[in-house]
């Protein structure tokens, strides 16, 4: 019949002189042990690890497309590489006035938004009016400098002819001066005149 107490854990063995067993000495933890895998302490006692490789992944959210390129991260366990653009440094050029898409990717601070080449030259203080100012650039154009205006001559004819602004090349006329319909008379070889209209 066995000598041994069931109720007593042992965490020491020697046999006919031979140290069979021995926990005495053993400083491992749970920390040390990797999660939910079981193990004795020092005392005989069983526990279990808790160990998770220093953070615990099952609940990480991010993808691959969400990390910088080329570098690695864990997500359940698994350790991936990212694939999101490095586009540090990189302007974006901002053609018209309903914007440029973004490109996907990562932007450290650096970069700017800059306008088109031919949006920027014309964005000068003569072709903004005057009191208005366009991303920082105040206008000195006054009304009549954007305006085509002049005075214009006309000479009656036989037919009919319309005058215009636009036709003239103007904006606007600012006095149209009619000239008299031509009138002469010369004798003639019967001896009378002739009277010429126009």
């Amino acid at each position: 019949m066995s000598q041994h107490d069931t109720t007593k854990i042992i965490n020491k063995v020697i046999y006919d002189g031979d140290v069979l067993i021995d926990l005495t000495n053993d400083t491992i933890t749970a920390t040390d042990v990797i999660n939910n895998k079981t193990f004795h302490l020092a005392d005989g006692t069983t526990a279990t690890g808790t160990c998770t490789y220093d953070a615990d992944t099952s609940d990480a959210t991010a993808s691959a497309a969400e990390i910088l390129a080329t570098k690695t991260a864990y997500k359940n366990g698994s350790k991936i590489t990212g694939t999101m653009p490095n586009r540090a440094g990189t302007n974006i050029t901002v053609s018209g006035k309903a914007g440029t898409n973004i490109p996907t990717g990562f932007y450290d601070g650096s970069g700017k938004a800059v306008l088109d080449s031919t949006s920027a030259s014309n964005l000068v203080a003569n072709n903004i009016r005057n009191g208005v100012t366009i991303l920082g650039v105040e206008g000195t154009m006054s009304p009549e400098d954007e305006l085509t205006v002049g005075a214009i001559t006309v000479t009656p004819s036989t037919i009919q002819q319309i005058i215009t602004a636009a036709s003239e090349s103007l904006d606007y006329i600012t006095q149209a001066t009619i000239n008299a319909i031509p009138y002469t008379e010369t004798q003639n070889a019967a001896g009378g005149y002739t009277a010429t209209i126009a």
